[in-house]
């Protein structure tokens, strides 16, 4: 047992799905996996282990933000041997031809944290995908005929900003959307040498203000989860 995830060797499979919200994690579970069996309930952080297509597989929730999902990959990493970690999130639109429902590759991710600059002494660090998962995602979204956009994206510390406005920054220099976890994600599983990729559902967009429900994000963002579960 680690300090937050209250399972015991073996009981976590080297690839897991990793969405913030443990009600989705749980979603995943009861919808796709064969005999899902619960190895995580603290702080109510559900996880989850089962077999998908006969193979081995689970997943779990990571909460919101850099600091929570960094905590988890590294303690998946380090206390499990987890290999393959695959965020599957939501994300808000940067792009007008990035619309809601679109599903999104992060090749990169920049971000408005200051982990990653207090770790290099204040010198720019870019976390990126692992080439092999995103090249194999490309590639099973080709063959389920999924549209997918791939590029930089943006991991805030603040899901509301002062500033409205301050997106178009970010959307002059290409970024396709934002969310709260990737980079904290990237950098960790670089850290350690194991692999990782967010794949992320765009539920909702800054540019045109469309939105999805709290439930609609926790329950139908089905194209990127089973992109994500092919890749196991």
């Amino acid at each position: 047992m680690s300090v937050h995830i209250e399972a015991k060797k073996g009981d976590i499979a080297e690839t897991i799905l990793l969405p913030g919200d443990p009600l989705r994690a749980k979603w995943i579970a009861e919808t796709y996996f064969e005999n899902p069996v619960c190895f995580n309930r603290i702080r109510n952080m559900l996880g989850y282990t089962g077999m998908y297509n006969g193979t081995r597989i689970s997943v779990m929730g990571t909460g919101m933000g850099v600091p929570s999902i960094s905590i988890y990959a590294h303690e998946l990493i380090t206390e499990f041997g987890v290999k393959n970690l695959i965020r599957v999130g939501s994300a808000g639109s940067y792009q007008p031809h990035i619309k809601v429902y679109d599903v999104v590759l992060a090749m990169a991710a920049s971000s408005t944290s200051g982990v990653n600059e207090l770790r290099f002494g204040g010198a720019d660090y870019a976390p990126t995908a692992d080439f092999e998962l995103f090249i194999k995602a490309v590639e099973i979204a080709k063959q389920k005929n999924i549209k997918v956009k791939g590029g930089n994206v943006l991991t805030s510390d603040e899901f509301y900003a002062d500033e409205f406005e301050s997106f178009k920054k970010w959307s002059k220099f290409g970024v396709l959307c934002v969310e709260m976890e990737a980079a904290g994600l990237y950098t960790t599983a670089a850290k350690h040498k194991v692999n990782a990729l967010a794949i992320l559902t765009i539920s909702d967009s800054l540019v045109t203000g469309e939105r999805t429900s709290s439930k609609e994000r926790e329950t139908t963002f089905r194209n990127m989860v089973e992109i994500a579960l092919e890749l196991a």
